[in-house]
């Protein structure tokens, strides 16, 4: 519901696990159907409405079968981040979790997970870091292939 005003045109995810194979990672960008004035009100209202922090509105994870990630579920998500470009028809996110499929009882965006002295399971193990890392490396990559949305015709 939050998506689509915007539409969506193509999901692209992939889930990285750490080198210890304690935890994993989904990154997804969704390609929208929107103009630069849409991704400007998306982002606009994500903001005011403080849509990003919803644990209803949490990314869903990539679980690939015979994988590390083959167990990672709805549950066992512990941190998330997501943005809406304005530069580009997109919303990048990621959402971490735990590889042997131990639940998350209380999830939390990882802005949240990376402030200093939170002590929750998901901040103690970096998930808010790697969520929001794997995050900004793929925005990046992204922006360095991607032009701007065209402008809505008047």
């Amino acid at each position: 519901k939050a998506l689509a005003p915007v539409g969506c045109e193509r999901l692209l995810r992939a889930t990285y696990t750490d080198a210890t194979q304690s935890y994993v990672t989904t990154v997804g960008l969704l390609f929208t159907d929107a103009d630069a004035t849409a991704m400007r009100d998306l982002d606009t209202r994500f903001t005011r409405e403080g849509l990003a922090s919803r644990t209803d509105l949490m990314p869903l994870p990539y679980a690939a079968k015979n994988t590390l990630a083959a167990g990672f579920g709805a549950g066992q998500r512990a941190s998330w981040t997501i943005s809406v470009l304005t530069d580009a028809p997109v919303v990048a996110y990621a959402v971490s979790g735990w590889a042997d499929g131990r639940t998350v009882d209380t999830p939390e965006p990882a802005e949240k997970a990376m402030e200093s002295g939170d002590t929750t399971p998901a901040a103690q193990a970096g998930l808010g870091n790697e969520a929001q890392g794997l995050a900004d490396r793929v925005e990046r990559a992204l922006r360095k292939t991607v032009t701007s949305p065209p402008e809505q015709s008047s």
